[in-house]
């Protein structure tokens, strides 16, 4: 008997609450996780970075940035590759490489041999993390598929926080001595362990697709997304020089370059990088335009707040981290929850999400002086930025499995794009608010009226989600 399922895009005859096993579900999610631990998790390090290794501040940015750089660039290949190779066997290569330059970034001698380790740590990362999206797409069905994008989407949100505390912690302990390079080290059990679990907890493929990488795409969406996230990331604390701009300009080239070359290759009856058949799934555009503004405001609030705690609340790094403990908690509470609601009620509770995170951001200000009152209003935040988990199963309903790669390797690229410019915008708002008043407390009142203007933009693309409809076919 075919079972039916309000998600589709997988194997029919899969029982819709089933799936490989917690284990394995697991093991995925523990890479995704030490992959977002790492892109937070060196910035309480800096300090005795630069006092160990004399490095400048360039070194020290370049330390930060090199791994988000080659991280975003890299997503949407690393997840076409797994479609070419196997997620699997891609998923163990991403995992061994990430782990290996792990050891070696934690063993660096000097500065940039460190900053060399750190991009070649994030292609790792990028070859890794879109193969734990793609099978789930795959192997996960129904409220089993629903649960573990929703557990998903709290490793994303929970890795950036406990990112902040691990890193206060594992310096502040000065474990064997071994200082800053604890932050590095803690991925080499981890991802050792991972590497024997995973050959005999992962599911087989079904049989890889094949076919070409696309090296024209390639070779215009690298040099696209490059030229775009290096002026946003170095940008504040370079002065945004003139460079910076040219290259966003070039950028927008490349962009263009990469849209006619994917054009001409589907018009070909070649196998571009990002297929017009994913981009014409019902509910995948407007789920793209949400998840381009929901990450944004909440890598910019972590960013910003975590300042602001460290700054005029006088916090520790990790007393810092700890404080995002009730935002977190509740992101994951409808992240992990929402499918307990009727259907009838599942895309109408995003635009809901996004305005309860928009009302929330315009308190900021208002309550910047810290206690209760600011842990409970993290705590609404996070619970309207809950539904991205929603967001990312209602985009990739009707996304066939054999095309779950490429919808993965995108959504991802947004999610991660999408923090950059969040933080890089609305960073370099507090940033300037902050440094003109002498008060990271007066620069969060202009800081949360731009994250809530950002998130009640968004609000325009979940109506557009929670309003489409897939055919006759509508959840």
């Amino acid at each position: 008997m075919t079972q039916t399922t309000d998600l589709r895009g997988v194997v029919p005859e899969r029982d819709a609450r089933s799936g490989p096993g917690g284990l394995t579900l697991g093991l995925l999610l523990l890479g995704q996780f030490m992959a977002i631990l790492d892109v937070n998790i060196v910035n309480v390090a800096l300090p005795t970075m630069r006092a160990d290794l004399h490095a400048s501040g360039a070194g020290l940015q370049l330390i930060v940035a090199g791994y988000t750089i080659t991280y975003a660039v890299l997503l949407i290949t690393g997840a076409r590759l797994g479609d070419i190779a196997g997620h699997r066997r891609t998923y163990h290569a991403g995992l061994a490489a990430f782990t290996v330059l792990s050891l070696a970034c934690g063993l660096a001698p000097s500065t940039w041999p460190l900053v060399g380790f750190r991009f070649l740590q994030g292609a790792g990362a990028a070859l890794m993390t879109p193969q734990v999206m793609s099978m789930i797409q795959r192997n996960f069905a129904g409220a089993a598929r629903a649960r573990a994008l929703g557990l998903y989407s709290a490793v994303i949100a929970g890795g950036v926080v406990v990112g902040q505390a691990a890193g206060g912690l594992l310096v502040s302990a000065d474990l064997f001595g071994a200082g800053w390079r604890t932050v590095f080290l803690v991925n080499v059990p981890i991802g050792a362990v991972l590497l024997v679990a995973g050959p005999r907890l992962l599911p087989r493929d079904g049989g890889a697709r094949g076919g070409d990488l696309d090296v024209p795409g390639l070779l215009t969406l690298s040099p696209a997304v490059l030229l775009f996230v290096v002026p946003l990331i170095l940008g504040h604390e370079l002065g945004w020089p003139l460079w910076g701009w040219f290259s966003l300009a070039a950028s927008a080239a490349f962009l263009a370059a990469f849209v006619a070359v994917e054009r001409g290759a589907a018009a070909r009856g070649g196998r571009p990088l990002i297929s017009p058949r994913v981009l014409r799934a019902p509910r995948l555009l407007p789920a793209c335009g949400a998840l381009m503004l929901a990450p944004g405001t909440w890598g910019a609030f972590l960013f910003t707040t975590t300042l602001h705690l460290q700054g005029d609340l006088r916090m520790s790094p990790l007393r810092s981290g700890l404080a995002f403990v009730p935002c977190v908690a509740a992101f994951a509470l409808v992240g992990l929850n929402w499918q307990r609601l009727p259907a009838r009620w599942h895309r109408r509770v995003i635009p809901v999400g996004f305005a309860i995170a928009a009302a929330g951001y315009l308190c900021v200000g208002p309550l910047a002086g810290g206690g209760v009152a600011y842990e409970l209003l993290t705590a609404v935040i996070g619970f309207g930025l809950g539904v991205m988990s929603i967001i990312m199963t209602a985009g990739l309903e009707h996304v066939p499995a054999a095309d779950a790669a490429d919808a993965s390797g995108l959504l991802l690229t947004l999610m991660q794009i999408s923090q950059v410019i969040g933080i890089a915008t609305i960073g370099t708002l507090f940033l300037t608010a902050a440094e003109s008043s002498g008060s990271t407390r007066h620069a969060e009142y202009a800081t949360g009226w731009a994250l809530g203007a950002v998130a009640l933009a968004g609000t325009a693309f979940t109506v557009l989600l929670a309003r489409n409809r897939a055919g006759a076919r509508d959840a």
